[in-house]
């Protein structure tokens, strides 16, 4: 087990809300939205192994990511929680609610879904962080220069500069996340970590961008399959990143209890 890095973002007393981030993402990309949640949780954003603050690890699967969260639970003697996982983080809130439904009160996924992907647009932009020389590099506003001819979303190069951070001695930069240890992990990363009879039969919000393709109509029938009582929310405005991009319609359909 990897100890994970947390960020309390407040609400401390109210029922706890774990928040667990997306692929290149943590914790930070959470406290804009995170705090807004906390008139009804108490909001704690995890880092996940191999990302932000969190210890490097080279075993990199859902199972040893889930088996992270449930140590981390323990530790803070938290028994039962609502669990809210975007993208990757999504996937693996499945699987832990999956398989430990008595640790999970709800359940919330934003944009995926539970299948198998194939990121061509995740294999560019590893291409472009393994190609990026640190050791010349002299900026994050640089390296987001650098990354224009494999990445065409500016969006998406700023996203992954946050991964930069300067060396202790000032003097040069290294990635925050275990490079290596995610790149080789992302074909796993791309599977639907559930089998085929596992499920989750309590209280469950998938909130969608209406404009990304990570969860299609025609996923519906494979959330319910897994997730039986699914209330399915789309943010006809939103992308893949709905608590960044509409935060408003997100924090309110998060908040909103059947």
């Amino acid at each position: 087990m990897v100890p994970l890095f947390h960020r309390d973002l407040g609400g401390a007393g109210k029922p706890p809300l774990v928040i667990l981030h997306g692929l290149l993402g943590s914790s930070r990309n959470w406290q804009t939205a995170g705090r807004e949640l906390t008139d009804m949780y108490h909001v704690l954003a995890l880092d996940l192994r191999n990302h932000g603050g969190s210890p490097h690890d080279d075993e990199m699967t859902y199972a040893a990511m889930a088996g992270d969260v449930i140590a981390w639970l323990d530790v803070q003697g938290l028994a039962r929680v609502t669990l809210l996982g975007h993208s990757m983080g999504g996937k693996v809130a499945m699987l832990f609610a999956c398989r430990h439904p008595e640790r999970v009160a709800r359940l919330i996924v934003v944009d995926i879904a539970p299948k198998d992907y194939f990121w061509v647009a995740h294999r560019a932009e590893f291409a472009a962080m393994n190609e990026l020389d640190l050791m010349s590099l002299q900026s994050r506003a640089e390296a987001e220069l650098r990354f224009e001819a494999r990445v065409d979303d500016w969006a998406m190069r700023k996203f992954i500069a946050t991964n930069l951070e300067r060396t202790s001695d000032g003097n040069g930069w290294r990635w925050v996340i275990h490079l290596p240890a995610v790149m080789a992990a992302l074909p796993a990363m791309e599977k639907n970590p559930l089998r085929s009879d596992e499920g989750f039969t309590g209280e469950t919000l998938f909130v969608i961008g209406g404009k990304s393709r990570y969860v299609l109509k025609e996923d519906e029938a494979q959330v319910r399959a897994h997730f039986p009582q699914a209330q399915i929310e789309t943010i006809r405005e939103s992308g893949h990143n709905p608590h960044m991009e509409t935060r408003e319609a997100f924090v309110r359909i998060v908040r909103a209890r059947r």
